[in-house]
């Protein structure tokens, strides 16, 4: 700021040099729109690795198009992407047909009489609101509800396991655990507050209101009883004493065994409880796959152990039984069992281990036959209004690659309608839009038949490739599975940029197509020539090269149309240098319109188009002949000004790649020596 000289001395006055480097964006984050077995539902989500991918979508799904392209975007060199789940939620004819895309939900707790107070969901909050996460990926999540907690007489712990089948086998693949809840609303460890903040599994609501004051003699709502807190007889029981244990096949005899002194606490005779119910799986009427139900038994204590003050012990049958059925029932019988406070006759029975979420549904069945229903058409589209579908992404700063692989699956109208959508969001943004060809274009006749059905879609930042690829599904035996290319391709884009830079064409022999196993259709030297100059971009496979890309240009790059976008990196390079300089140049906005202000917009602009000359981005060997920056009283006007326009003009001379590489060769005729 100005200095106001007030004292004899040296003043110091830091004056601006004008300098404001511009930056350049990005020029390979992909979007990709589909849906997946897991993940919040018209929420866009930054991703960047298939780990990333794997723990907020579960990874690949047979039914999911786009989770095998997002897949081979990270294997093809992509870094960073924006994944939207969109999911069908209509209804049938209610009561009888649920959403195809449901939430797994369940009612956990209840009052001592039975109403159901807590409710678990699948899903999580985000940004003070509610995601929605639907799918039957909310069926495999667990719940364990316990009083080990500071105050057992008003408060309990909740663990929420995620697990995976495997054949019999069962797995727990991520858990979250919450201790000392209560259900009281208005205190810090409220149930609902504390599990909606820090799950990412998901969300809980209440299912009525809680009972005021609430104590923690609940019970689960599948029956049976957990955290009563009953005196227990001060008498422990004998060496030697015994008592039944069932987990549905008939009573086994278990027996407290001491070896030694009697315990004088129940903290002292937790170990030989545990000891007993764990010896009952060496019965022979227990199966071997459900042994481990019983001697994986932990036994814990509820209370202080103390004797008549409140005290009780806890089984939770081992979870490694093949398979295990988290349902199972154990019933304890018997003088021990009671005297342990375990028996149904005091009231402590427990019942299912665990409680599941049911009830979710996974989408669409199978592409096979009649039976396949593809996500409708407005889900894809969404509502600017609601951030839904494409438009969720809406809440993405930027993002330069569109790819939606399950508009293929669509009518063809729909699916005209949908990739008419996408072009002209995609414009609105800057972005390129990679359209997919449908299963069933397969022979150059038939991709010769898709263009002139889809003329309407010919776009200059839309780019279609021909033929589909076939990778090795790791879900179906690694059998060739007929996959849309626009993943692959986006993976390529991004590879091209970080070692080449946007200008160069994601095409030839250096763009070989990474996991791709075979093409859908081998093209010959002549098939290539008839689609090239139709717009089409060629995937091609020769010796020693394998599989590669050999084309680089847009739908508005047939000949006939004479467009000055007519290459892939040439629209890329206009769109990379528009972003870069829409974002760089927000400074000037409100400065005062005149010749120092056009000045810097020339340094500005002239030093970020100098950088890329240097690069290697333009045409020319000088800066003269590879691009100019005019800001001044000729681009604008006394009349702009007084409109508050100030106008800059940017040219450049784009690279344009060598599509056809001629070799003229002739003899050279020698007369000969006399």
């Amino acid at each position: 700021m100005p200095i106001t000289p007030t004292y004899p001395g040296v003043y110091i006055e830091e004056i601006s040099s004008g300098v404001r480097p511009i930056a350049g964006v990005a020029t390979s984050t992909a979007a990709f729109v589909g849906s997946f077995a897991k993940g919040l539902l018209n929420e866009a989500v930054q991703l960047f690795s298939i780990a990333d991918f794997e723990r907020e979508y579960r990874g690949l799904d047979r039914y999911s198009e786009t989770s095998y392209a997002i897949q081979q975007f990270f294997v093809n060199g992509g870094t960073q992407t924006w994944v939207v789940r969109i999911a069908d939620t209509l209804t049938g004819a209610p009561p009888t047909v649920p959403p195809i895309n449901a939430r797994s939900a369940t009612q956990i707790l209840a009052d001592v009489a039975g109403n159901p107070v807590l409710e678990l969901s699948a899903g999580r909050r985000i940004r003070g609101g509610s995601a929605e996460n639907p799918g039957a990926w909310g069926n495999n999540l667990r719940v364990d509800i316990d009083t080990e907690s500071a105050d057992p007489a008003t408060q309990f712990n909740i663990t929420i396991s995620e697990i995976r089948q495997d054949g019999d086998r069962t797995s727990v693949v991520g858990s979250e655990t919450f201790r000392n809840l209560t259900m009281d609303p208005d205190a810090a460890n409220n149930a609902l507050e504390v599990v909606n903040q820090g799950s990412r599994l998901v969300q809980a609501e209440y299912a009525a209101p809680p009972p005021a004051p609430f104590v923690a003699s609940f019970a689960p709502v599948s029956g049976g009883t957990l955290g009563d807190l009953l005196p227990i007889p001060a008498t422990i029981p004998a060496d030697g004493t015994t008592f039944d244990v069932d987990i549905g096949m008939g009573a086994i005899a278990g027996t407290i065994q001491y070896g030694g002194a009697v315990p004088t606490s129940y903290a002292q005779l937790l170990p030989f409880v545990q000891a007993a119910v764990r010896r009952a799986a060496a019965h022979p009427t227990v199966p071997n796959g459900l042994k481990p139900l019983l001697s994986g038994a932990v036994v814990r204590l509820i209370g202080n152990g103390l004797l008549n003050n409140g005290a009780r012990f806890h089984v939770q049958l081992g979870r490694t039984a093949r398979p295990y059925d988290p349902t199972t029932v154990l019933a304890l019988t018997g003088v021990a069992a009671d005297a342990v406070q375990l028996s149904a006759a005091q009231g402590a029975t427990e019942s299912a281990q665990q409680f599941s979420l049911q009830d979710g549904f996974d989408g669409p069945p199978p592409a096979i036959g009649a039976s396949f229903r593809p996500i409708p058409l407005p889900f894809f589209i969404g509502s600017a209004v609601d951030r839904t579908g494409i438009q969720a992404l809406e809440d993405v700063d930027l993002f330069n690659i569109l790819c939606i692989p399950e508009a293929t699956n669509l009518s063809d109208t729909d699916y005209r309608a949908l990739y008419a959508a996408a072009e002209a969001y995609v414009e609105d943004r800057r972005a390129m839009l990679i359209v997919d060809i449908p299963q069933d274009v397969r022979r150059l006749d038939e991709m010769q038949t898709w263009l002139s059905e889809n003329e309407t879609l010919r776009h200059p930042n839309g780019v279609v490739y021909f033929p589909r690829t076939n990778i090795l599904d790791v879900l179906n035996g690694n059998r060739p599975r007929s996959m849309a290319s626009s993943g692959t391709i986006a993976g390529l884009w991004a590879r091209t940029d970080a070692q080449r830079g946007v200008w160069k064409a994601p095409a030839g022999t250096d763009a070989r197509l990474r996991n791709v196993e075979s093409l859908s259709y081998l093209l010959t030297d002549p098939e290539n020539g008839v689609l090239n100059p139709l717009g089409v971009n060629c995937l091609r496979n020769f010796p020693v090269f394998s599989n590669i890309c050999w084309g680089a240009r847009t739908l508005d790059g047939a000949d006939v149309l004479a467009s000055d976008w007519k290459y892939v990196p040439v629209r890329r390079t206009t769109l990379f240098i528009e972003e870069s300089l829409f974002r760089g140049t927000k400074w000037a906005v409100f400065e005062p319109n005149d010749e120092p202000l056009w000045s810097q917009i020339r340094l500005n602009v002239g030093a970020f188009m100098h950088d890329l000359f240097r690069k290697g981005a333009f045409q020319g060997t000088t800066p003269r002949d590879a691009y100019f920056v005019k800001c001044d009283g000729e681009t604008t006007t006394q009349s702009d000004i007084d409109l508050g326009i100030v106008n800059v003009e940017v040219g450049f001379a784009p690279l344009k790649p060598a599509e056809f590489v001629i070799l003229k060769i002739q003899q050279i005729a020698r007369q000969t020596a006399e």
